[in-house]
């Protein structure tokens, strides 16, 4: 499950050039629908946040494959930009959806190895951000017509989505689940005694996040630009997603032996640097290097996070808790895209876009180390 909803936030990076020729529309569109994708899986999550104090996590899960299999659907459809955009919005209400109830419900099934599962659980996410690329490049060689292969697939993904949530239904039925969060009755209250440890989280991930939305997304028109061959540019983001599946298990099972904070700051600063490097190289080898480099990196970041969440937050607050700082952080990195597209269309070239928000990251990792050695940041 967690490789679709997260195939379904994705998808559409490699395809935005796609939607560009498609429907004739310019980078700073292409940009908003990727937004609405990231702005959908941010907009549930406090709602669906005091929704798990009423009822538990599993049937939350199986909510967001239904999500997902009607929105998947609804884009394969698509008649225009318009609808595509709404059905953009559905695919990432389901994300949204299972990532606030799927993440604490992983974390207490397995509740003394928090850093391993959640480096398993965001390797499985991981893959579909590999197999995104290829699996784009696949499907647009099977449709018949220009705009076949796109359609398919969300068509895809659709019957996929409807397979597992079935397949779900019948495992939560034979399953032994947790009963760690059955305390977690107060969505605000645990919001006003964890806030610290929220305002650390979105303060890192948040606007971290930001950032690596905008490079991300426009990773292919990024690459080409560079001067890259258009397969090759498509496939360099396969290559960014490829090294993040091992940068989940080791940095999975890194968070559970060093120190939260320090280890977290340590990846941002790495991940500065690369953000550096990449404006800086050019040339297919360099570029490939530096690609590979910043993805290990930067998706080290993600299971490092939520180990530091879910396993310093009690029982007592665990989901609400987490839900505030999952729908907070997303609502500060959503708009990255739209962000940097707007620049785009504008005349600011990519490498300024990245070498200064680069440069903003430098000067938050340099507050947050102050925190730190202020004993401002909980552990």
């Amino acid at each position: 499950m967690v490789f679709l909803v997260n195939m379904a936030r994705v998808v559409f990076a490699p395809l935005l050039s796609e939607f560009i020729d498609t429907f004739g529309i310019g980078e700073a569109t292409a940009g908003l629908l990727v937004t609405l994708v990231w702005v959908g899986s941010a907009a549930p999550r406090l709602p669906v946040g005091w929704l798990l104090t009423k009822v538990p996590r599993h049937y939350v899960v199986l909510v967001a494959g239904a999500v997902l299999t009607l929105a998947a659907t609804f884009a394969s459809l698509a008649p225009g930009i318009d609808v595509l955009m709404i059905a953009a919005v559905g695919m990432g209400l389901a994300s949204g959806v299972y990532f606030i109830a799927g993440n604490p419900l992983v974390s207490e099934l397995f509740p003394e190895t928090v850093g391993r599962v959640m480096g398993i659980h965001g390797t499985a996410s991981q893959l579909a951000a590999v197999s995104a690329a290829p699996f784009v490049t696949i499907a647009l060689g099977l449709g018949i017509r220009e705009v076949a292969g796109w359609r398919a697939v969300f068509a895809i993904i659709a019957v996929a989505a409807a397979l597992v949530t079935v397949a779900l239904v019948v495992t939560a039925r034979r399953a032994d689940l947790p009963e760690a969060g059955t305390d977690d009755r107060d969505l605000l209250g645990a919001a006003r005694t964890e806030w610290r440890t929220v305002l650390t989280g979105v303060l890192i991930l948040g606007i971290t996040g930001f950032v690596w939305q905008g490079v991300f997304n426009f990773y292919e028109l990024y690459m080409l630009d560079k001067g890259l061959p258009p397969n090759v540019a498509r496939n360099a983001l396969t290559v960014v997603f490829g090294a993040g599946v091992p940068a989940f298990m080791i940095s999975g099972r890194l968070a559970d032996r060093l120190p939260h904070i320090p280890y977290l700051l340590s990846v941002l600063a790495a991940f500065v640097v690369c953000l550096f490097a990449l404006v800086t190289v050019s040339g297919l080898v360099p570029l490939l290097l530096v690609s590979a480099v910043i993805g290990y990196v930067i998706h080290s970041l993600f299971p490092a996070m939520d180990t530091y969440l879910l396993d310093t937050l009690p029982d007592a607050t665990r989901g609400s808790a987490y839900a505030v700082y999952s729908a907070s952080m997303m609502v500060v990195q959503a708009t990255g895209s739209s962000f940097v597209g707007t620049l785009r269309e504008a005349g600011f070239a990519y490498d300024l876009v990245f070498g200064v928000a680069a440069g903003g990251l430098a000067v938050l990792l340099a507050a947050l180390v102050v925190a730190q050695q202020a004993s401002w940041l909980p552990e």
